[in-house]
């Protein structure tokens, strides 16, 4: 195996990279604006996705949930962490042995999501101990972090853990999160997602989860 010192970290998406909660954000939606008398559409999720989660409490107030937008926030926190405990997510087959490779080799991840801190949380509960050694979420965006499409979240993970954008690798799954990784100068590897990444320069396409190794990511190292 490669003894190559790069990446130095590897900074992950969450929802459709590391587990598969699309779904369950989907029926959360489905759930709090049916309690309201409103119907959530594949239109309606097709608009939102990868987006910040302000963009859903938006469109949450326009199908009839009430509230200000805080308001909405804490009642849709609420509904998603029933459809959490009913419906605990894994990780997506595949990860599991990249998580592994990176912890036997002392490289530390993070995860950078435009969803909820606290479901990042929970995901890195259920990596090797200390991989995930950063979480970027809606706090942190609630914090002054601009969410993706903009680079910040990557740059802003990058610095907490101490380490330089170009020696930096992401993982992610759709257009907004590629452009983010890419926008920060970091070497960006796109897995099969909702929507499809075009291609383009510093983008790295894989045909599924488990063709992400240790190997693979040593082989980007930019500086050749």
């Amino acid at each position: 195996m490669s003894t190559s010192d790069y990446p130095r970290a590897v900074l992950f998406d969450h929802d459709g990279t590391l587990v598969d909660t699309e779904p369950l954000w989907e029926l959360g939606k489905r759930r709090i604006t049916a309690a309201h008398g409103g119907e959530w559409t594949a239109q309606d999720t097709q608009e939102t996705l990868g987006r910040p989660i302000s963009f859903t409490v938006q469109r949450l107030g326009e199908l009839g949930v009430p509230g200000t937008q805080e308001e909405i926030f804490r009642e849709f926190h609420g509904v998603l962490r029933d459809v959490l405990a009913e419906n605990p997510p894994t990780f997506i087959p595949g990860v599991v042995p990249l998580l592994e490779e990176l912890n036997r080799a002392g490289i530390p991840a993070a995860i950078v999501t435009n969803a909820t801190s606290e479901v990042a949380r929970y995901t890195a509960g259920l990596a090797p101990d200390n991989l995930f050694r950063v979480i970027i979420g809606d706090e942190e965006v609630a914090a002054g972090v601009t969410p993706k499409p903009d680079p910040d979240a990557y740059l802003e993970a990058a610095r907490r853990l101490g380490v330089a954008p170009q020696d930096c690798v992401v993982v992610e799954d759709s257009p907004s999160g590629a452009a983010a990784g890419v926008a920060a100068g970091m070497v960006t590897v796109v897995v099969p997602g909702e929507q499809e990444v075009a291609p383009g320069p510093g983008i790295v396409h894989v045909p599924e989860h488990a063709s992400l190794t240790l190997d693979l990511l040593r082989s980007l190292d930019p500086r050749g």
